[in-house]
């Protein structure tokens, strides 16, 4: 696993040594950066379900202000806690062992708003419908901000749900798909 591009591109960063996490692949990561936008003027990142934190840090990587990490497994928190070190990134980063509800509800908490929000639970584990509407509820998505679902391809989101609109959805290998989310008032082009 790497850094795809920005300032860390290159660097190696460590999976987590385990078989609860699933990463995103180099090929993947890539592709989803390109869709969202290749590089970011600030702004902030929630990477639930975190695992290595490789979304993350590629968000900070390529501009992104800070990012927050959660994760509820403890060899995931450790990884990410070490990858932020190597790469020197921990002043503008937060990571949080924790469930991804609750982790939401301590956000609004504190009145965090995100410019994205990466979504990678476990295939088939989490409702991703569950996560959107209380996102929603919470008011966590900034205006013209994204959020980014990695799924199976055999689960379809819908393309409206808790006042998120769906924008695109993309196949990625064999098993692998993104789906993004909008507010649903605002045009994506």
């Amino acid at each position: 696993m790497r850094v795809i591009s920005g300032e860390h591109k290159g660097r190696q960063i460590k999976p987590v040594p385990n078989q609860l996490t699933r990463p995103t692949t180099d090929k993947v990561k890539e592709a989803l950066f390109q869709i969202i936008g290749p590089f970011f003027e600030g702004g902030n990142c929630l990477d639930l379900f975190a695992g290595s934190g490789g979304l993350g840090i590629e968000a900070l990587s390529r501009g992104m202000d800070k990012a927050i990490f959660v994760d509820k497994h403890p060899k995931a928190i450790h990884t990410i806690h070490e990858n932020l070190r190597t790469l020197k990134l921990e002043a503008r980063a937060e990571v949080f062992r924790n469930d991804a509800f609750r982790a939401i509800k301590a956000a609004a908490k504190r009145e965090l708003v995100f410019d994205l929000i990466f979504l990678d639970p476990p295939y088939a584990k989490v409702s991703y419908q569950d996560l959107l509407e209380e996102i929603s509820k919470f008011d966590l998505l900034a205006i013209n901000g994204l959020i980014i679902c990695e799924h199976d391809k055999r689960k379809e989101l819908p393309l409206e749900y808790s006042g998120f609109k769906q924008i695109k959805s993309e196949l990625y290998g064999s098993t692998t798909t993104i789906t993004l989310f909008e507010k649903g008032d605002i045009k994506y082009e």
